[in-house]
């Protein structure tokens, strides 16, 4: 277990890293290429991005999986063809979306309003061929649990496109030129990981062989995620209009709407999903455990790792709510100079732990072969979002979209947990270890309030939220320990290596039916 956290350890502390750099970047992007330029790149990228979702989004967690479960079969020699299989699905479909988009690139115009952002996507798009290999190349080194060789190559990565950026940007003042390059640095650096992944892949042996009986299995099993994904996709697509569209039916005027749209989706919203993204290298690194423990049906052992993550996860982003309901107006400040989006992150936060439970249950469940039910959990949860969407502004205008997004991660954490208690051989214990940790969170959000408004009125906005946010945690922190949420046992877990399999100290070998 000592080398389960001391990975998780190295792959989020690359990850920040990486993160911090991107951060630093798109800083430099804003003043260096302007608000119009760095809204002309982002257009473009997203986009590219939906074409990267569509060629090989389910791919890479397949081709993982199906890896660990070979392995856990003892049929190694199927890896290299589901490998093969994976690469040539990837590529043949990036070729296919390229080919079509460069064709019709006259004809484009109903995707762009501005000219100048289909330049930029066309200058980004042979980057897809590259980028979707790479992706498969990734869920290789998830299921070969090479966590450090990954982590190494997305840094690289980002590195290659913010030192090409640079170089590219600094000679030019306008606005459409500097995001053009920026485009280009993109499309760089997605040559650059290529490269680099294949020549890894083949020095450690990796080689592509027929892959004809794994296509089936293949596309059996990443089209549902890649399905899911591109609905993702849309509905954020479709709430983009309907909401703004919606709030002008309300009342709104245009100014207002686009106002309060963009505190709550473009600045409030990402902010959510902070503990869902710094919680996302022990997800990574968990998931290829539990997939495997599944397939050899080591089921004392997948109950307890799914407990662990579940616990795990509810206490991180608890640790969350308080802070950002208390002080989501701070926040909001501070980084965008907003107090609408400050108003919007408090009434949102509690959400951030239907995200986390949402977010990891259905990474295990995809690991173990469910991804048509996650898909469907999904499609279903999002009909009621956008239904909310559209209903709801005339009555709580911009708050509809926490309603939908309470439908949506509400609704899949409720389906994915109720799939998982029928799915674990062994039934998972957790209830009430996470009604507690939910329930911590209040008094400490009352705490928080108290805290606050003694405050404010002595140390102004940052040394406010600086001091309630640290009492917050502490305060929480001191509630889980309390409640008994926090346990040594339950984090670390004592376990143990015993004839090359882990096993748990305390748990005796139980018989389940297959």
């Amino acid at each position: 277990m000592q080398k389960f956290f001391k990975t998780v350890a190295v792959v989020t502390a690359f990850s920040v890293i990486e993160k911090f750099l991107g951060f630093l970047y798109r800083v430099y992007l804003s003043r260096s290429i302007g608000a119009e330029g760095v809204g002309l790149y982002q257009v473009a990228l997203s986009v590219f991005a939906l074409l990267l979702t569509l060629s090989c989004s389910g791919t890479p967690v397949t081709v993982s999986r199906f890896i660990t479960k070979y392995r856990a079969e003892g049929k190694k020699e199927k890896i290299h063809k589901i490998v093969s299989a994976g690469i040539i699905v990837s590529f043949s479909v990036a070729v296919l979306l390229c080919a079509l988009f460069f064709a019709l690139k006259d004809n484009l115009n109903f995707l762009f309003s501005d000219v100048r952002t289909k330049r930029i996507f066309i200058v980004v798009l042979p980057g897809l061929i590259f980028t979707s290999v790479y992706a498969v190349l990734k869920g290789v080194f998830w299921g070969n649990k090479s966590f450090l060789p990954y982590s190494v190559l997305e840094l690289l990565e980002e590195v290659c496109m913010i030192i090409t950026g640079v170089a590219l940007i600094i000679p030019v003042t306008d606005a459409y030129a500097g995001a053009y390059r920026a485009g280009i640095a993109v499309l760089v650096s997605y040559v650059f990981s290529f490269l680099l992944s294949v020549a890894y892949f083949f020095f450690k042996g990796g080689r592509l062989v027929p892959p004809k009986e794994e296509l089936k299995p293949l596309l059996l099993s990443a089209t549902p995620v890649t399905a899911m994904r591109t609905v993702n996709s849309l509905a954020v697509s479709l709430v983009s209009v309907i909401l703004p569209m919606r709030l002008l039916a309300a009342g709104y005027t245009e100014s207002q709407a686009m106002t309060v749209f963009g505190s709550a989706v473009g600045e409030a919203i990402p902010l959510l999903f902070i503990p869902t993204t710094l919680i996302g290298s022990f997800t990574l690194v968990l998931v290829p455990e539990i997939s495997e423990n599944f397939y050899k049906k080591n089921y004392a052992v997948l109950k307890a790792d799914v407990e662990r993550s579940l616990k795990f996860s509810t206490a991180f982003a608890t640790l969350f709510v308080p802070i950002f309901c208390v002080c989501g107006e701070e926040i909001g400040v501070l980084i965008f100079g907003s107090a609408l989006c400050g108003e919007y992150l408090s009434a949102s936060a509690f959400l951030m732990i239907f995200m986390n439970i949402s977010s990891i249950s259905t990474s295990i469940l995809n690991s173990v072969g469910f991804e048509n039910k996650t898909m469907l959990f999904f499609i279903v949860s999002s009909v009621f979002m956008l239904v909310s969407t559209w209903v709801l502004p005339q009555f709580i205008g911009v708050y509809a979209l926490l309603v939908g997004f309470t439908f949506v991660y509400g609704l899949t954490s409720l389906l994915n947990l109720l799939l998982l208690e029928k799915k674990c051989g062994i039934k998972p214990k957790y209830k009430a270890h996470l009604l507690k940790t939910v329930l911590a969170a209040i008094p400490s959000v009352l705490f928080g309030l108290m805290v606050e408004k003694m405050l404010i009125k002595v140390f102004g906005t940052f040394l406010t939220f600086l001091f309630t946010s640290m009492l917050c945690g502490a305060f929480t922190l001191a509630l889980f320990f309390g409640f008994g949420v926090i346990d040594i046992g339950f984090i670390f877990g004592r376990i143990k290596k015993k004839d090359g399999k882990r096993r748990l100290k305390k748990l005796k070998p139980v018989k389940t039916k297959n």
